[in-house]
C-alpha cells in the first residue's frame, strides 16, 4: 500500500469517527428537552445496603430534587451469581422504588467488575502486564477487552440485561462500563488481535515496514506473525510500533463499547440513549471513536491533592481549567454531552484528600452547566461504609440520612436550575462574545507521538496547550477543540499548538483557510513531521514556509539551570524547553527575538499576511505562558477583535440566553454587565467560589 493510499485509508477512518457527532445529534435531540436546561442525578448502589433502607434513601433523593438515579454499575456478581443464572428480581424492586418517586434510571453494564467465578474459571481474561504477571479479582478494570472469551461472554450478560430492561420506560438510558481507558494487555489474545489489527490497517507487510521505517536498525519484518506487542520498558523500541500499539489499545476500548451498544440496541426502545463516562485524558483516541454511542459523557474530580489552584488555599477550589477544558474538548465531538460523575465533596483515593471550600461543589456544577452540559450526575448518593472508597463523601453521610455540605450544595443548584426553568431567557448571545470564538486544532494521536519522543524532559505537551487555552479563557473567548476533518471556516482564529504531525492535505487546508480570511496561530513543534511521523525529506518543517513567511533554521533545547529569554515589545519572557530559531522573508513581521545566546537577535515570533488572512508563528515555549498570552493579545488587537481581560480563574460563558460567571481565583472580582441586565443568581461582586447568572438582552 502506498503512502497516498494509506493516508486515504486513515483519513476515511478518521472521518467516520468525527462524523459520529453529526450522526448522533439527530438521534439525541429528544432525550433532553431544551426547556429543562439541565438535569441532575445521583448514583445509588442498592446491593450495598439493606433492602429495608432502599425506600428511605430513594425517597430522600427525590425530596432533594434529583431527577435521575443510576444502578448496576458494579453489580455483575449480583446480576449473575453463577454462570448462566441471572437474578434481576432485586434490581426490579429498586427500579420500582425509583419509579414510585419519579426518578428515571440510568442502567449500567457491569463490565468493569466481572464476578469471581468467571475469573477463576477463565483466568486468561485477566490483563497481563509486560513482565508476565497478571491482575487478579478484587479490583476493577482487571479484565482485558482484548480477551476473546471475555468479550463474547460479557455480551451475553449484557444481552440478558438489555432483554429485561430494553423496553422498560422507567429506564432513561444506558451507561457502558465505567471510566473505560485504553486497554493495555500483553496476553496471548491481545497479541493475536494486535497482529490482526495491523494487517487490517496496512494490508501488506511492505506498507507496514515503510510506515514504521523498519530499515533502521535492521528492524524489517517479512510477515505479520513476526510482530510482537512492543516492550515499553525496552530502550530504543521502534517509535512507530509503539505508536501503533497505543492506537490499537484505544481501538480495543472503543470497539468493545461499540459491541455493547449494538447488543443493547437490539432490545432498547428508541427513547433510551447509550453513553459511557470517560475520564478526560487528552492523549486518548477512544473518546469519540465509538460510533454506536448516542453522545459522550465525562467524569470530573477537582480536589484530590494533585492541583494547587490559585493562591495558598486554591487547592480547596481546584484547577480552574479542568472543567472548562473538558467541556470545550468533548462538546465539538458530541454536541449533546453530560457529566456522569462530579465530585460531591471530599474523596478518599487521592494523594491528599482535602475538604473543598464551601460553595466549591456548587461552583463546579455551574461551571459544568456553563459549558452546555445536558445533565450532571454525582458519585454517589450515600457515602460508602466499607470497601476501597471508605471516607468518600456522598450526598448524604454514612448514616444514610444527614446531607453532607456538598449534598446541600447539590440541592441548592437543583433549586436554582428549577428557578431558571420558570424564568426562561430569550436573550441572544452577545455579538462580541461570538466574535471571539476560537478553535484549538488538536489531535490526541499527535500528543501521544510527541510524548513518545519528547527530545527534552522538561517538555509538557498538555501544559503547552494550556498556555494558549488559558489565555483565550481570560479573553472571555468561547473555545472549541477541533479535529482536522472539521469545518475551519466558522472560526475567526484557529490555534494549532505543537501540532507536530501534519499531512500535506492538512497544510493545504490550513493555507486555504488563511487565504480566505482566517487567522492561524501555530507554535513550536508544529509541522515538523508528515502524518506518518517521519521528518520531511526537505528543510526542517519546509512545507510550512509559505504559511509562516520564513524558515525555521534550527531548534534548540535549553538546560533547566540555564534558561534564556525572548524579547517582544521590550519585555523579556523566559524559556527553556523548546525554541524554533527562525529567518523571516521580506514582508513578514518579526514580533519577538531571542536574546542571551549565540543566536541572539534571531526571530522567535513571526506575523505573516497571506491572502486575506494571517499566520502567527510562536517559536518558543515560555516558562509561564505569559509570552503566549502577549502574542494572542497583540494578534487580537491587530485583528480588531474585542477581548475581555478577566483575571486568571474567572470564567465567563453563555448558553440558552444566560450568562454565567464563576470565580476560582483567591480574590473577589467585580463583574461589569451591560446596562439593563437582569441578575438572577449572585451579584456583580464575584467572591472566591462565587457564581453569577444573568439574563442576556
Amino acid at each position: 500500500m502506498s503512502k497516498q493510499k494509506l493516508f486515504r485509508f486513515l483519513l476515511l477512518n478518521f472521518l467516520l469517527v468525527t462524523l459520529f457527532s453529526t450522526s448522533t445529534l439527530a438521534q439525541s435531540r429528544n432525550y433532553f428537552p431544551p426547556e429543562d436546561l439541565t438535569s441532575v442525578g445521583a448514583y445509588y448502589y442498592p446491593e450495598h445496603w439493606d433492602e429495608s433502607q432502599w425506600e428511605r434513601d430513594i425517597k430522600k433523593m427525590a425530596e432533594m430534587g434529583f431527577e435521575f438515579t443510576h444502578f448496576a454499575e458494579f453489580a455483575w456478581a449480583q446480576l449473575e451469581p453463577e454462570e448462566g443464572v441471572y437474578d434481576f428480581s432485586w434490581l426490579d424492586r429498586a427500579v420500582a422504588l425509583a419509579d414510585k418517586y419519579n426518578l428515571k434510571v440510568v442502567m449500567c453494564t457491569s463490565t468493569a467488575t466481572p464476578p469471581v467465578w468467571l475469573v477463576r474459571k477463565h483466568p486468561d481474561i485477566l490483563k497481563q502486564h509486560e513482565d508476565g504477571t497478571k491482575m487478579d479479582h478484587g479490583s476493577r478494570q482487571h479484565a482485558s477487552f482484548s480477551n476473546e472469551y471475555y468479550r463474547s461472554y460479557s455480551l451475553k450478560m449484557i444481552e440478558e440485561l438489555a432483554q429485561h430492561y430494553g423496553n422498560d420506560d422507567r429506564i432513561f438510558g444506558w451507561q457502558l462500563d465505567n471510566e473505560p481507558a485504553a486497554n493495555v494487555d500483553f496476553g496471548d489474545d491481545a497479541q493475536k488481535r494486535f497482529r490482526a489489527w495491523l494487517k487490517e490497517k496496512y494490508g501488506n507487510i511492505e506498507a507496514l515496514n515503510d510506515a514504521w521505517g523498519t530499515n533502521f536498525w535492521s528492524g524489517t519484518y517479512t510477515t505479520f506473525d513476526q510482530i510482537n506487542i512492543p516492550k515499553h520498558t525496552q530502550w530504543g523500541m521502534n517509535l512507530y510500533q509503539r505508536l501503533d500499539h497505543s492506537r490499537f489499545c484505544d481501538y480495543e476500548t472503543s470497539s468493545f463499547l461499540d459491541d455493547q451498544a449494538v447488543v443493547i440496541r437490539q432490545f432498547a426502545n428508541p427513547n433510551q440513549w447509550i453513553t459511557t463516562n470517560y475520564i478526560p485524558y487528552y492523549d486518548a483516541r477512544y473518546a469519540g471513536a465509538s460510533k454506536e454511542l448516542d453522545f459522550i459523557s465525562y467524569t470530573r474530580y477537582m480536589i484530590y491533592g494533585e492541583h494547587h489552584g490559585i493562591g495558598p488555599k486554591g487547592y480547596r477550589v481546584g484547577e480552574y481549567s479542568r472543567i472548562a477544558m473538558a467541556n470545550d474538548f468533548y462538546r465539538p465531538l458530541s454536541p449533546i454531552y453530560g457529566v456522569m460523575e462530579l465530585q460531591p465533596g471530599q474523596v478518599n483515593w487521592g494523594s491528599i484528600n482535602s475538604q473543598p471550600l464551601p460553595r466549591a461543589v456548587r461552583l463546579w456544577l455551574w461551571h459544568v452547566f456553563a459549558g452546555g452540559s445536558k445533565f450532571t450526575f454525582t458519585y454517589r448518593f450515600r457515602a460508602p461504609i466499607y470497601g476501597y472508597e471508605q471516607y468518600h463523601y456522598g450526598i448524604v453521610g454514612p448514616d444514610g440520612v444527614t446531607p453532607t455540605p456538598g449534598g446541600l450544595e447539590y440541592e441548592a443548584f437543583i433549586k436554582e436550575i428549577k428557578m431558571l426553568r420558570n424564568n426562561p431567557s430569550k436573550g441572544q448571545i452577545p455579538q462580541d462574545y461570538l466574535n471571539r470564538e476560537t478553535a484549538i486544532l488538536y489531535d490526541p494521536d499527535n500528543t501521544v507521538a510527541i510524548n513518545n519522543n519528547k527530545q527534552t524532559n522538561v517538555w509538557d505537551t498538555e501544559g503547552h496547550v494550556l498556555k494558549y487555552y488559558k489565555a483565550l479563557k481570560t479573553f472571555g473567548a468561547p473555545v472549541d477543540f477541533i479535529r482536522d476533518s472539521m469545518d475551519f471556516a466558522k472560526y475567526p482564529v484557529i490555534v494549532a499548538p505543537a501540532y507536530q504531525q501534519m499531512s500535506l492535505q492538512l497544510i493545504d487546508k490550513l493555507t486555504e483557510y488563511v487565504k480566505n480570511g482566517g487567522n492561524l496561530v501555530m507554535s513550536v513543534r508544529t509541522g515538523h513531521q508528515d502524518e506518518f511521523g517521519h521528518l520531511w525529506q526537505a528543510k526542517h518543517a519546509e512545507p510550512l514556509y509559505e504559511l509562516i513567511g520564513g524558515e525555521i533554521e534550527f531548534y534548540d533545547l535549553l538546560r533547566p539551570f540555564a534558561p534564556d529569554t525572548v524579547v517582544m515589545d521590550n519585555k523579556r519572557y523566559a524559556w527553556t524547553s523548546w525554541g524554533d530559531i527562525m529567518h523571516t522573508n521580506k514582508g513578514t513581521e518579526s514580533w519577538g527575538t531571542f536574546s542571551g545566546d549565540y543566536y541572539a537577535g534571531k526571530t522567535a515570533v513571526t506575523f505573516n499576511k497571506l491572502g486575506n488572512g494571517t499566520v502567527t508563528y510562536v517559536g518558543v515555549d515560555s516558562h509561564d505562558g505569559k509570552l503566549e498570552r502577549a502574542v494572542l493579545d497583540k494578534l487580537y488587537d491587530r485583528l480588531a477583535i474585542e477581548v475581555k481581560d478577566y483575571p486568571e480563574g474567572v470564567m465567563v460563558e453563555y448558553r440558552d440566553g444566560y450568562g454565567i460567571a464563576v470565580n476560582y481565583s483567591n480574590i473577589a472580582y467585580p463583574m461589569e454587565l451591560p446596562a439593563g441586565t437582569e441578575i438572577l443568581i449572585g451579584n456583580t461582586t464575584l467572591p472566591t467560589a462565587g457564581v453569577l447568572v444573568w439574563k442576556t438582552k
